[in-house]
């Protein structure tokens, strides 16, 4: 009789001639299941993806190695996507079985990848078509588990030693080229090393990347440069956007990709030295940002995806710290939320990007301050949108202006609009003018009806009004275009005194920061703004000021506008130049314009700024009778004269 160490003995010495007789049946038949799996690879990719691949011999090398020879991949009536001459790799059998595969050693030499876009189309465009949707919506929405399969996989894909031979990267995008080819790329004890030598239509550069990849641990510290003391040029965009960027480095991190219960936390940093930008929407000069840095924690939970509110970025010597996250467990909501600390005023203005702030180079200030922003758009209530703004402020001053002189403000200057970079006529603002008009001498139906029409509550204000930025959000939110701002006259004025009237980004960020300037150091009185105001925007072709205005439509004094012509100067203020559009051919104001006049006055009736008898004779006839007539399309005296009548005076004479 057997006894029980007998039975598991014997037991054990089954499994393992089981498992023996299974590795030797897989050892004898790999090659087949090798020929297999890529017969599996060349249907798929024929049936879902009109292509041809082709392998010219395909084997085993010893245990676990494979080595494949002349791999094309064409698709067709395209340019050739791939061709590689050889690659070697080694491939766990028990992974080859199961369809798992993690390589371990990659081998690849003379080949290329080339994306083509010409007017035949694009070689790649099989392969950006949308995989069938999941009919698991739970796993659909669950960003976690999808985000560390993917990543899982990709990861599985680097192996762990790794040389490279001889291979290139091409793409042209009709006419446009870039080639980045590779001599050697060497991963061998998890440490990485590479040059890659990028050729354009516009430069030719070689690229080092030195530091540490492990694939399995999922990790990575690497550094990009250049090989000589120039910078890195960003290739492709400076001919497809007219963009062009650089840099002296680029520092990646990943300290961390893992699994925490249902969340999945990826981990680490990048920075960048010298980082240089340049496109006509930005600035009109180069923008650089010395140093920049970002620590970032990434959460992707069943729900959301989220960067952490642990992260930290870093501007020169400004902190921030921000919190993004995309939610759809309910309603699809975006948030944003960043916070700078306490810190220098100083130390803030000289940590600006250089060339995106010219008119804050020289400026002092002494204090700190410290700003908070929250921000919440829900998907499907969007009039629910959060929009707050603080800043904190202790002994905050500026004690010296930079390149935009706000005290010019309280004297006479001389203004010169800017239309398309052309600077147009001088225009003295002070008692020297002729035209120029005090605040005292402009009708106070005027002040009334452009501060209702463009700035309700300038006169309590401090430059910005929330509700009028939520607003303005969810309105371009919903039309997905910029088609409402939500400009006060602090920031007209401001925009058109000092800075231009290009639309870049660097003009309308020194446009924010110089009226918090302006509003929030007493440089002017807001009577004295106002003053600026009407006295220098335009109000028609070549017609700058109230006082020139006044004349062109209305052959008067700014004093005695009456309520129905200040109306219609307030509604002319956005597009002044389109003036004449309001009339008919008969020097009448069209339905739509008389429209407009009736909602302004009904709106200020209903605020009190009106009363009904500021209204009297508002209905009898308006018409410009200045030189502003002339820019108007009337109807001829024979335009409305009948053809007969005409014959029969001809007759008579």
């Amino acid at each position: 009789m057997r006894t029980r160490k007998q039975k598991i003995i014997r037991f054990l010495l089954a499994i393992c001639i089981l498992f023996a007789l299974a590795f030797t049946g897989l050892f004898i038949f790999r090659d087949s299941l090798l020929q297999k799996a890529i017969t599996k690879a060349e249907n798929r990719l024929a049936t879902d993806y009109n292509c041809t691949l082709t392998i010219k011999d395909a084997q085993f090398d010893g245990l676990n190695g494979v080595t494949l020879h002349h791999i094309v991949l064409v698709p067709n009536q395209a340019d050739t996507l791939v061709a590689v001459e050889k690659v070697k790799t080694s491939v766990d059998l028990f992974q080859l079985f199961t369809g798992d595969i993690q390589l371990k050693e990659l081998e690849m030499k003379n080949g290329f990848v080339q994306l083509v876009k010409n007017k035949n189309g694009r070689n790649f465009d099989a392969f950006l078509k949308k995989e069938k949707e999941n009919n698991n919506e739970s796993e659909k929405r669950n960003y976690a588990k999808l985000a560390y399969r993917l990543l899982t996989k990709a990861l599985n894909l680097v192996p762990t030693n790794m040389t490279l031979h001889n291979l290139s990267l091409r793409m042209d995008d009709m006419g446009r080229k870039v080639t980045m080819h590779l001599n050697d790329l060497n991963l061998e004890g998890r440490q990485l090393q590479t040059t890659i030598n990028v050729q354009t239509n516009t430069f030719n550069q070689n690229w080092k990347i030195r530091g540490m990849a492990d694939p399995r641990n999922k990790t990575a510290d690497l550094r990009f440069f250049n090989s000589d003391t120039s910078k890195i040029k960003v290739p492709y965009i400076d001919e497809r956007f007219n963009l062009l960027s650089s840099f002296d480095s680029i520092h990646v991190n990943v300290s961390r990709i893992k699994m925490e219960g249902n969340e999945l936390h990826v981990d680490g940093y990048t920075s960048i030295t010298n980082f240089t930008i340049n496109h006509p929407r930005i600035a009109k000069k180069d923008v650089i940002i010395e140093k920049a840095r970002f620590d970032y924690r990434f959460l992707f939970g069943e729900h959301f995806v989220a960067i952490d509110s642990s992260s930290k970025a870093q501007l020169n010597a400004i902190k921030v710290r921000p919190f993004a996250e995309y939610k759809t467990e309910k309603d699809t909501l975006y948030t944003l939320r960043l916070e700078i600390p306490k810190m220098k005023a100083q130390d803030f203005i000289t940590s600006l990007p250089k060339g995106l702030f010219t008119h804050f180079e020289g400026m002092q200030a002494e204090g700190d301050f410290d700003y908070k922003l929250n921000f919440q758009f829900n998907k499907n209530n969007p009039n629910a949108l959060v929009f707050d703004s603080k800043l904190q402020k202790d002994g905050l001053k500026i004690i010296k202006y930079g390149e935009a002189d706000l005290d010019k403000l309280n004297t006479t200057f001389t203004y010169r609009a800017i239309e398309n970079g052309i600077p147009q006529r001088p225009i003295v603002v002070g008692p020297s003018n002729p035209n120029f008009t005090p605040l005292d001498q402009i009708s106070p139906y005027l002040q009334k009806s452009v501060l209702t029409s463009e700035d309700p509550s300038f006169m309590s204000h401090r430059g910005f009004i929330n509700e009028a930025f939520k607003q303005s959000i969810v309105k371009n939110i919903r039309t997905r275009k910029f088609a409402r701002g939500a400009s006060t006259i602090s920031m007209q004025l401001v925009k058109n005194v000092f800075l231009t009237r290009e639309k870049t980004l660097s003009r309308k960020l020194e446009e924010i920061l110089l009226v918090y300037i302006l509003e929030n150091n007493r440089i002017t009185s807001k009577q004295r703004m106002l003053e600026v105001y009407f006295n220098v925007i335009e109000w028609g072709p070549n017609i700058y000021g109230i006082g020139e205005a006044a004349q062109f439509y209305f052959q008067k004094k700014p004093a005695d506008l009456t309520l129905k012509e200040c109306l219609f100067l307030a509604t002319i203020v956005p597009k002044p130049k389109k003036f004449m559009w309001q009339f008919d051919n008969t020097g009448s104001l069209k339905g739509y314009a008389n429209q407009q006049q009736d909602f302004l006055t009904n709106l200020m009736l209903r605020r009190g700024v009106l009363t009904s008898e500021d209204t009297i004779g508002y209905k009898l006839p308006f018409t410009i009778t200045g030189r502003s007539r002339t820019f108007l399309k009337l109807k001829t005296v024979t335009d409305s004269i009948p053809v007969d009548s005409l014959f029969i005076k001809e007759m008579v004479y």
